[in-house]
């Protein structure tokens, strides 16, 4: 009976495909291509999306690739699985491919398409063909573009149409709009399926246009209605200012006047050496009638040692110099190297370049501790490609990229470069001796002379390539060197515009607290430059002047960009990507604490560290070798008001967020307390004879660089008289100053 009903199935299934077969032939090459239509189809209402049937489990039964990204895997499920009932040949508006998204059928994702759409349409033919497969000598799509893909559209116009155009490998092109997927990054702009963008008010979106695998951006500034607008520019002083002013220009958006002296000098003093500016260098700064004391000061700032500090301090982040897994001598000689690095005026492509190259002791060889805290390929990979070329590789780990160009096979093929270092422990004295990723000892990186990762995506070893570059132009480098030594050659070369841009963005991100892609780590084609020529011109000018940080870094500070003031005007208000004003953000966690401890006179304590030095000096996160003893009441400041862990590759582990502890702490916390009554500086000194008004103006120069005005002196000696006693009306007036918004914002 099993072999009869065998017999019946394998004669209805030869069957099936004879039909198939025949039905196909009939329809010859004027059906739908499955992999240039159905494809689409399927990306554009949505089916094969993370959230649906492109989850990593599938929904409801039918599990297609993320974003399309496996068409024969695709092809197989809905052509194979489900005895037919997905795709019917012999009665196609049967098909549960037809059925679910029109809803005529129950569907949990809800209504996907029409039945009057093109989208039905072409599901319907492909069905009725036989559901062919492509020919492998079909011409595949090699890329698209898009028209327009920059626009600036002026009031009262609202909208504007983006036509999409598919290139093919036999050199034809074809117009895919209709096919092409549409996302802005906007929620004021919406965008219909035939490519019509329209604005809800003015600003400006990235309209990602996918097809396919292919994916580009196209910007699309929507500008306001601006009756009789005259654009009032200072005068350009360099290529920063022409590139930003060129689009405020053309946007319709005035910049604000440049800043007067004493906010100059402030925001000068903390982005270059992290400290504020004594009451010395205010007076002297402010008196001053030098036409240039502007560029003066910034290349005095440049060549001090406090600059060195502040670049120690933001690399020390990024590297992750922390004493759990580099233990404390780590931390010292890793960190010092950083500074000394500066200290050096190294090119940042040569800093690069010794760090990805590095192997030897951690103790005696410092880049090497890169290594010590990245413990395998992968996260080797991943971190060196944010760090150094602004991308964020995680996403391909275990699929292609959703919203950039890289594949799993990019993925694996650059972590093979890291897949050969290796450890020799020569002591680990770790006081936990459950927890494996803590390291207190000497260790030796090595690289040996076999390993490779395997790509689960082919069950091979993986190749080697860099990102962004064939298998071929990475095979021809020097075979001389080993896998690591030609990477570095590679990032470190003058020609690596993708590690020169990023650093430029990252220097820029410095100083003007945003990048010109942002975030300042993820350069991808979804997210692309706010102002591309602003970036070009920033790169090019890092390149041509061999990677010297000190002077791009002068450049902007010498733009009259850089010196805006932060009060805005009627047309840059809401804008803050446009860099049309300073935006006032609030002083890091060692700036703040570094402030109120110069002004007050009262050195801080931190674990580990000795007495009077200063939170931007600090190499490790906390408590220096002193792990494990209870943090002293610098560590507690820090940690409230964000010092990063230094557990991530990335900007964006340093928080900046203001919290209820922070208001607190500042308003009647702990260390503030202890500072105010501790201070041997200007509390101290008025105490011992020196007149109310003449200690009010020194305080003054000193936390807000610039004199108190008449109303404040009065205000302030009103109140210090009015106190039983003396000192505390004298703690009082500094309290309020320390919580103005003029001491804990740079602006």
């Amino acid at each position: 009976m099993f072999a009869v009903e065998l017999r019946g199935f394998a004669f209805s299934f030869s069957f099936m495909l004879t039909v198939l077969a025949a039905r196909s032939a009939a329809v010859g090459d004027d059906s739908p291509s499955f992999r240039g239509e159905v494809m689409a189809v399927l990306s554009r209402a949505a089916c094969n999306a993370g959230t649906c049937h492109g989850n990593a489990h599938g929904k409801g039964g039918l599990k297609l690739s993320l974003r399309g990204q496996d068409p024969d895997a695709d092809f197989r499920t809905l052509t194979r699985q489900l005895g037919g009932r997905r795709a019917n040949a012999l009665q196609p508006t049967a098909s549960l491919l037809l059925l679910k998204p029109t809803m005529s059928v129950p569907h949990q994702g809800g209504r996907r398409f029409g039945i009057d759409s093109h989208e039905y349409q072409r599901l319907k033919s492909w069905i009725a063909a036989g559901m062919p497969d492509d020919s492998p000598h079909a011409p595949r799509v090699v890329g698209i573009s898009a028209q327009p893909s920059h626009a600036t559209v002026h009031a009262p116009k609202n909208s504007v149409a983006v036509k999409v155009e598919a290139r093919f490998s036999d050199g034809t092109r074809r117009d895919v709009t209709e096919l092409a997927v549409f996302d802005s990054s906007a929620l004021f702009v919406s965008i219909n399926s035939s490519g019509v963008a329209t604005a809800g008010n003015s600003g400006r979106t990235t309209i990602t246009v996918r097809y396919l695998n292919h994916q580009i951006p196209v910007r699309l500034e929507f500008v306001p209605h601006r009756v009789d607008f005259s654009f009032r520019p200072p005068a350009a002083e360099n290529f920063v200012d022409r590139a930003v002013f060129q689009q405020l220009q053309r946007l319709r958006v005035n910049p604000s006047p440049v800043c007067d002296d004493t906010t100059f000098l402030r925001r000068a003093h903390l982005d270059l050496t992290g400290l504020s500016p004594t009451a010395k260098q205010a007076r002297e700064f402010v008196a001053s009638s030098n036409p240039d004391k502007r560029a003066k000061l910034v290349d005095e700032l440049l060549a001090s040692d406090e600059f060195n500090d502040m670049q120690a301090l933001r690399w020390a982040d990024l590297l992750r110099v922390e004493v759990k897994t580099l233990d404390e001598t780590g931390v010292r000689v890793f960190h010092s190297w950083i500074r000394e690095s500066f200290a050096k005026r190294k090119p940042l492509n040569l800093f690069a370049k010794e760090l990805i190259e590095a192997r030897g002791s951690t103790y005696k060889v410092p880049a090497t501790n890169l290594y010590r805290t990245l413990r395998n390929p992968e996260s080797r990979a991943e971190s060196t490609a944010q760090l150094f070329l602004g991308i964020r590789l995680q996403c391909a780990k275990c699929h292609n990229h959703p919203f950039d160009r890289w594949t799993q096979d990019d993925y694996y093929d650059w972590s093979n470069f890291f897949a050969r270092i290796d450890y020799k422990i020569v002591e680990n004295k770790r006081a936990d001796k459950f927890d494996k990723h803590e390291f207190n000892g000497e260790q030796i990186v090595l690289i040996k002379d076999q390993g490779d990762v395997k790509n689960p995506r082919t069950g091979k070893l993986a190749g080697l390539r860099f990102l962004g570059a064939s298998a071929v132009d990475t095979a021809t480098k020097d075979k001389k060197q080993d896998r690591l030594q030609r990477l570095a050659s590679w990032i470190g070369s003058a020609t690596n515009q993708r590690f020169a841009a990023t650093q430029a963005n990252r220097i820029w991100f410095q100083l003007m607290g945003r990048g010109v892609v942002d975030p300042v780590d993820d350069f991808r084609t979804t997210n692309p430059p706010g102002n591309p020529e602003l970036l070009d011109s920033l790169t090019q000018e890092f390149i041509e002047h061999k990677f010297d940080v000190r002077h791009l870094m002068r450049v902007i500070m010498n733009s009259q960009t850089y010196q805006l003031a932060s009060t805005p005007n009627e047309t840059n208000q809401h804008e803050d990507g446009l860099f049309a004003r300073c935006m006032p953000r609030r002083l890091s966690a060692e700036q703040t604490l570094d402030a109120v401890a110069g002004v007050l006179g009262a050195p801080v304590a931190f674990g580990g560290q000795p007495r009077g030095i200063k939170a931007v000096q600090l190499a490790g996160v906390r408590n220096g070798g002193h792990r494990y003893s209870p943090p002293e009441i610098g560590d507690k400041f820090l940690t409230l008001f964000g010092k990063p862990g230094r557990l991530l590759t990335c900007e964006c582990e340093r928080s900046e967020e203001t919290t209820l502890a922070q208001t607190f702490e500042l308003v009647s916390g702990q260390l503030i307390d202890e500072l105010l009554r501790g201070s041997t500086g200007l509390i101290t000194n008025a105490l011992k004879g020196v007149e109310d008004r003449v200690f009010l103006n020194e305080f003054y120069w000193s936390a807000l660089s610039r004199a108190p005005s008449k109303v404040e002196v009065e205000a302030a000696v009103s109140h210090i008289r009015g106190q039983s006693n003396r000192r505390r009306g004298l703690e009082d007036v500094a309290w309020a100053v320390l919580n103005s918004n003029e001491f804990l914002i740079r602006r």
